[in-house]
């Protein structure tokens, strides 16, 4: 069994750390408990390059690092070993019109060999600068986008819909997305098995609509930093091969579900207007025709309005072959709600070691370790990790471009402190 985060970027990708690099990817993997990562960028020529100069072949379409790092991310911090392998990915922004209405689509894409990848990476140069940004945005439609990639030698390039409810760039969002999938991608719609939910959707918001039923929901971090690394991932039982991989996605057997934000905590979850403050939610804001009560312009119609417009049920209906799905709030977010104070603060950093050094790495700790073992560690956390999950959280949604906040106490952090929100798990 191992965890795989499908989507990431690199120091080339536009508003991302310049401390993304594949030895610092490799050493975040082993803290955050992932087995699999994926390269993301390599439609970049620098860092396509740096790929093929810095990692070799596992012969199941997978890579290794070819030296990997002895030193740890952090100082003193000391997570468990594993065998990190690197899947190469890109996500590609396509911007076009269709149907008289500007398009703004993300698309990730999976290939097992450079060879694949490279063949991608000069078709599409024709359509946009691949060398302005890691995530680079062509003219090229999404339709078209994955055509190009259907053709690629040894057919076993795949493409993903990124983030489908995301506002701006996505397949369904309500900006610049559609209706339906089948409306984006056309005759070719047949090929596309899976779509990632988005930091601020969940699989059970897209089981209220039907048509969503045949996708595979998939979940990754889409992380433009080294500690956002995991903060929503993919868990499969397979052999850890490509073939192995897309294999489980497809048919949905050996993929055994996905690691969520609550999707409050997402920046695009409820509708609003970050300049002026404004936060609301779907019922508020259809009660307004979705403008802005302070400036008077449209809102930005967030995911669970978008979600809300489409399905065509009232409640989530699992489908019988889909996988569950768990809620997680990073540990590093937790500690700050312990400790009062910033993810990146001394004291949580600190902290953040200390947990990592007696629990191997951070989703051992968010899930599979029992309680009664973390409350010998430290009461609070055992009963701050219990509550994320039991699912027992305050939510404050997120809104055009801000994050929400998901807080596991009221008040001041304490054991006997009460949590009148409390909100169950689906499953």
């Amino acid at each position: 069994m191992y965890i795989a985060d499908l989507h990431t970027h690199s120091h080339y990708a536009q508003a991302c750390s310049k401390f993304l690099t594949l030895e610092t990817l490799y050493q975040w993997a082993l803290i955050k408990g992932i087995q699999l990562i994926s390269t993301g960028d390599f439609t970049h020529p620098a860092w396509f390059k740096e790929l093929q100069d810095k990692l070799e072949p596992d012969g199941k379409g997978l890579f290794r690092l070819k030296n990997p790092p002895n030193e740890p991310a952090l100082p003193g911090i000391k997570p468990r070993s594993a065998d990190i392998r690197f899947c190469l990915s890109t996500e590609i922004s396509s911007v076009y019109t269709y149907g008289g209405k500007t398009r703004k689509n993300h698309n990730l894409v999976y290939a097992p060999d450079f060879s694949s990848a490279g063949w991608i990476n000069k078709k599409i140069s024709r359509f946009g600068n691949l060398a302005a940004d890691g995530r680079p945005t062509i003219s090229l439609s999404s339709r078209d986008l994955l055509e190009t990639v259907l053709e690629a030698p040894g057919r076993q390039t795949h493409l993903v819909p990124a983030h489908a409810w995301t506002p701006w760039f996505s397949t369904l969002g309500s900006k610049g997305g559609y209706d339906s999938v089948d409306e984006c991608f056309r005759d070719l719609s047949p090929h596309i098995f899976a779509l990632e939910t988005g930091l601020s959707s969940d699989p059970a918001m897209n089981w209220r609509w039907s048509q969503l039923d045949r996708f595979t929901m998939l979940s990754s971090s889409d992380a433009h930093s080294l500690q956002k690394l995991g903060r929503e991932a993919n868990l499969f039982e397979t052999e850890l091969g490509y073939e192995a991989l897309f294999e489980a996605i497809k048919m949905q057997k050996g993929f055994l579900g996905t690691y969520e934000f609550f999707p409050e905590e997402g920046k695009y979850s409820y509708d609003g207007h970050r300049n002026c403050g404004v936060c609301l939610s779907p019922a508020e804001a259809i009660a307004i025709n979705n403008i802005c009560p302070q400036c008077g312009k449209q809102l930005t119609v967030g995911v669970m309005q978008r979600v809300e417009r489409l399905a065509d049920r009232t409640e989530p209906v699992r489908p019988l072959q889909a996988a569950s799905f768990k809620y997680i709030i990073p540990l590093a977010e937790i500690l700050s709600e312990i400790h009062e104070t910033g993810v990146e603060s001394k004291k949580v950093m600190t902290a953040y070691g200390e947990a990592i050094n007696m629990f191997g790495n951070e989703f051992d700790l968010l899930q599979a370790v029992p309680i009664n073992d973390i409350h010998r560690f430290n009461p609070l956390l055992a009963e701050a990790i219990r509550r994320m999950r039991d699912g027992e959280v305050i939510r404050q949604a997120g809104y055009d471009g801000v994050f929400g906040k998901i807080s596991l106490f009221e008040g001041k952090p304490s054991l006997s402190s009460t949590n009148s929100h409390k909100q169950m798990n689906l499953f």
